[in-house]
């Protein structure tokens, strides 16, 4: 397919990707099966170009050309990499939610040995600011020590320590007792460089053996089971535009109910804090 001059084209799988139709790889697949039409023609290139405005059809039906705001909570298990496609065929967080939200981009990251809460949503401006530390949004971990964690190294880490890439900033640190031969401590953290949380228990003397994200602002994992999702809430969504200077757009409410424990946020002082 070509445009007229001027007019931008993009790859198809991509264009479908970024619908939530299926990942890019296996947009491919179903092109080379003869399953997409382009403008009433059948689409017969893997790297097939298109207009944005083309009329798509998948099996006979039309792809929507723009996906409804939608924002939820994934608890990723180990093992699962943050990224939408992966080129070493690693498990992806995005095998873990259905075709039709897999348009939404995960905000920011966990390493693959680290579990937790992952919000995604298709609203990129949204997804910076929680991501930028500019805004102060917490996130909320449980860190398992690999020694008992003594009050010294908790107010270290809380109140900012001297890393590679420059000075962390004041973070709230306390223990939730005895985890096997070292300590469960909750960390906030206000902001998101990469193996962070890891870094700041090493420069203490005190690596980590085990890391958990239990919340990012107001949204916390509460009993959301491994590889599970689920829709935020109305309150939660409002919330996360709230905080970090957003309007939350009209009629933002969830199709499906949360769990329990949903809207229980971490803690948002920024002053350091022991315990």
């Amino acid at each position: 397919m070509s445009g007229t001059e001027n007019e931008p084209l993009v790859r198809l799988n991509k264009l479908l990707a970024s619908r939530g139709i299926a990942s890019r790889r296996h947009i491919e697949e179903m092109i080379v099966a003869g399953r997409i039409r382009v403008d009433g023609e059948t689409a017969t290139e893997k790297g097939q170009k298109v207009r944005p405005e083309a009329v798509i059809e998948v099996d006979g039906r039309a792809a929507e050309t723009t996906p409804p705001p939608a924002w939820i909570a994934l608890h990723k298990p180990r093992g699962y990499v943050t990224t939408k496609e992966d080129t070493h065929d690693r498990p992806i967080i995005m095998d873990l939610i259905p075709p039709e939200l897999r348009h939404l981009n995960p905000v920011g990251r966990l390493d693959g040995d680290v579990s937790g809460l992952i919000l995604l949503t298709n609203d990129g401006q949204l997804a910076y600011r929680l991501t930028h530390p500019r805004y102060s949004v917490g996130k909320t971990y449980h860190v398992t020590t690999s020694r008992p964690a003594s009050h010294a190294q908790m107010r270290r880490v809380a109140a900012g320590l001297e890393l590679d890439d420059g000075p962390t900033a004041p973070a709230e640190c306390w223990s939730r007792g005895r985890a096997g031969d070292g300590s469960l401590v909750e960390l906030t953290i206000h902001e998101g460089r990469k193996h962070q949380v890891k870094r700041m228990f090493d420069a203490v003397g005190n690596p980590v053996r085990g890391l958990v994200r239990v919340a990012v602002g107001p949204v916390s994992l509460g009993e959301l089971g491994r590889g599970l999702w689920r829709h935020l809430t109305a309150d939660e969504v409002g919330e996360l535009y709230r905080m970090v200077g957003l309007v939350c757009p009209e009629g933002a409410v969830p199709p499906a109910p949360a769990t329990p424990d949903a809207g229980r946020g971490s803690r948002s002082s920024r002053r350091p804090r022991t315990r």
